[in-house]
């Protein structure tokens, strides 16, 4: 069901700004040195007000990178300034020494979205949608047809 009402979700739902992002590291010894600074960066991400929740993922052959949900903007910018995050910054960009490469993307969540059941704020309903959201260029959506069940 559509909703702009997360206030029964799990904290990733109410959650509305993501960092992801990913540094490519110049070999095992480069992640070794990293990991001095990164759990305590770690640490304190978790203990800020406004952290949410995260993830760090894998590439290969040196690629490590964040997923990190936090309430708002404003918070995930306060962690940006932590120190920490300040001191690890310039190690990763020392001119190829450290890494070779990184980025980072900011999100914002839509104010509405989906929720169903025992996490839908408004009635706990447990049902499908009747109409797809519209696109871009439609001022209503197509209804949804539902085929096949699942077993």
């Amino acid at each position: 069901m559509r909703t702009t009402d997360f206030s029964q979700a799990p904290d990733k739902a109410r959650a509305t700004a993501m960092f992801i992002g990913a540094t490519r590291y110049r070999g095992p010894g480069s992640i070794v040195s990293l990991s001095r600074t990164w759990f305590q960066l770690v640490r304190d991400m978790k203990r800020m007000r406004g952290y949410v929740w995260h993830h760090v993922y894998w590439e290969f052959p040196f690629t490590l990178g964040t997923i990190a949900f936090f309430e708002d903007r404003e918070a995930l910018l306060r962690f940006a300034r932590s120190k920490h995050h300040r001191a690890l910054m310039p190690w990763i960009s020392d001119g190829k020494k450290n890494a070779l490469g990184g980025w980072i993307r900011l999100y914002s969540a839509a104010e509405s979205g989906y929720a169903q059941g025992i996490w839908r704020a408004e009635d706990g309903a447990m049902q499908h949608i009747d109409t797809f959201t519209p696109l871009g260029n439609e001022t209503a959506g197509p209804p949804v047809i539902r085929k096949a069940r699942v077993r």
